[in-house]
């Protein structure tokens, strides 16, 4: 007996759209939530090597917590760094100031480290979309997650 592998056709795909609420939520924790969905893991027909994912709009991002042992010398023990290519250019900024300022940086790092560094990587970050605020533009199309 041969066993066949199921690969879903590009026309069985459906996308849906996942509204987060981050509010109160982990940094870390959120994250692999968001990239579970992302990447279609939460599917009966996950495929690895194939974009299965949902879109998902994480909202109320300047919300998210952090917790753990080592909360207080973590906000500002983790650097994150950028570069602007140009000699001279690192610009580095601490976890602490990242959320107060561009919360939705933090968290899009945060789920850009749980997904594969690769093209297919970079082609399901460009599904997430994260708000500070509690309004974002895409209602129509947006059902609430369940959790």
């Amino acid at each position: 007996m041969q066993q066949k592998t199921y690969y879903p056709k590009a026309a069985e795909i459906t996308r849906d759209w996942v509204v987060i609420d981050a509010e109160g939520q982990n940094l870390g924790r959120l994250a692999t939530r968001v990239a579970h969905i992302l990447l279609g893991k939460h599917k009966p027909t996950f495929t690895p090597g194939v974009e299965l994912g949902d879109n998902v709009v994480v909202v109320n991002a300047e919300r998210v917590t952090v917790t753990g042992t080592k909360t207080r010398s973590r906000l500002t023990s983790k650097i994150y760094y950028k570069h602007s290519g140009y000699p001279g250019g690192l610009k580095s900024i601490s976890l602490r100031d990242q959320l107060a300022t561009h919360p939705d940086r933090a968290l899009r790092d945060a789920v850009w480290g749980m997904l594969p560094h690769n093209r297919m990587g970079r082609a399901v970050l460009k599904r997430l979309k994260i708000y500070s605020g509690p309004e974002h533009p895409h209602g129509v199309q947006v059902k609430k997650d369940k959790e």
